[in-house]
């Protein structure tokens, strides 16, 4: 295990996977994406998480994107793919081929449906961790998965499995994420996971975020991380606020339907989603074209700027 952990320090951008009209991954369209975070100074490139749509991919599909996303970042920027699923020996095969390819680190959601126990959990990452050698960011996102990674057990498994660098945090309780940083040490990398909580996180000692508002506004995502490694944390806080809206909009619905509509306005994409996720409500895209107005993001807008 050779990573540089600083390396992973910043804006670690979660990409949508682009679908084509007929549905099919659109592999032209992700290499124009990376190209697109790298040029705007995302610090790294996550794949096949949330925002991929991983439960909507096969498994041979979810290793191709993440082998494109290997591929054609080149070492640019770090590479974070996301190898989790509910079932142990499919998230052993994911995070063995994101090892083999050379992967930075592998995001592994905590087990969905099956509503483990904090023992369950432990045995489940202590067992993923003894048979790889590449360095494992949980992801505790108990909205998605209906059990929440407890921040002793957290601290259990970094004792115990020295390939187990950090967490990812999509969680409001910002009094578990302090116990996170104060069980397992400030050099445990935290990361937000909530958007609207990229800059509070910052200030409890995070090590980035993984915003899917970076997938429309890259610069501006990673210069939140940019400026609080700086100590600017007055423009920081301006940045926060200036994003709040953004933030909270692309979430109106289940992530990342609004997203890719929203790309979709903005031109980046073909706003194509699989079944059962599905694009927003009338109401719902009315209140996300009107706020990409604000940013200046509808296509015609991007193309005159």
């Amino acid at each position: 295990m050779s990573t540089d952990i600083d390396r992973l320090k910043g804006s670690i951008v979660p990409l949508v996977t682009p679908f084509d009209e007929e549905g099919r991954f659109d592999e032209k369209t992700f290499q124009r994406l990376i190209d697109f975070q790298i040029e705007s100074g995302s610090h790294g490139i996550s794949c096949t998480g949330t925002t991929g749509e991983p439960s909507s991919l096969s498994l041979e599909e979810r290793e191709y994107v993440i082998e494109t996303a290997i591929r054609h970042v080149g070492g640019r920027v770090p590479v974070v793919p996301g190898t989790g699923t509910n079932n142990y020996e499919e998230t052993l095969r994911l995070t063995r081929h994101a090892q083999r390819l050379g992967a930075d680190a592998a995001l592994v959601i905590v087990p969905y449906y099956n509503r483990p126990s904090q023992e369950g959990l432990y045995r489940y990452f202590r067992a993923l961790a003894d048979e790889v050698d590449i360095p494992i960011i949980i992801y505790n996102i108990p909205g998605r998965t209906a059990t929440n990674m407890e921040p002793s057990t957290v601290a259990r498994l970094r004792r115990e499995s020295k390939n187990i660098i950090g967490i990812k945090e999509s969680n409001k309780n910002f009094e578990q994420v302090s116990w996170v940083l104060h069980l397992n040490g400030r050099d445990f990398l935290v990361y937000s996971g909530i958007e609207t909580l990229c800059y509070p996180m910052l200030c409890l000692g995070g090590a980035g975020h993984v915003s899917a508002t970076a997938n429309l506004l890259p610069r501006e995502v990673a210069r939140l991380y940019d400026l609080t490694a700086a100590g600017r944390w007055e423009e920081a806080r301006d940045l926060h606020y200036q994003l709040l809206e953004l933030n909270d909009v692309l979430f109106v619905e289940t992530n990342p339907g609004p997203l890719k509509y929203a790309m979709g306005l903005a031109g980046m994409i073909h706003p194509r989603l699989r079944p059962p996720l599905c694009e927003p409500s009338p109401e719902n895209r009315e209140k996300i074209r009107t706020v990409l107005a604000k940013y200046g993001l509808l296509a015609k807008e991007r193309s005159e700027s």
